[in-house]
């Protein structure tokens, strides 16, 4: 027999459950993970920027003298990655260019 709980739980939101793991925004623990979560966002878009072009991970990787490991860990957000080297695989090896907004 199923019985149901007396209690309800409380219904948290996304923005409530980041703060309860990562602190409230400005704090460094935040920021931290702002940053990581955003290099794993910058990998993703590599990622999909390669197969949108149709090349493996050692053709980028041949294309602007890196290795494929590296561009693997850059995909998988496990690695940072230098101004330098985001513009030389989005430009010289996807032929796209990169367009920054500060806010």
């Amino acid at each position: 027999m199923v019985t149901k709980s007396k209690t309800k739980k409380r219904v948290t939101t996304f923005d409530e459950l980041i703060e309860s793991r990562h602190g409230k925004i400005g704090t460094k623990k935040r920021i931290e993970f702002e940053i990581k979560a955003k290099s794993f966002a910058i990998g993703e878009i590599i990622k999909e920027e390669r197969r949108l072009a149709n090349m493996t991970q050692d053709e980028l990787a041949d294309k602007t003298g890196t290795k494929k490991s590296f561009i693997s860990r850059i995909e998988n957000g496990h690695s940072d990655i230098q101004l330098s080297t985001l513009f030389r695989l989005i430009e010289l090896g996807l032929g796209k260019k990169v367009s920054l907004t500060i806010e």
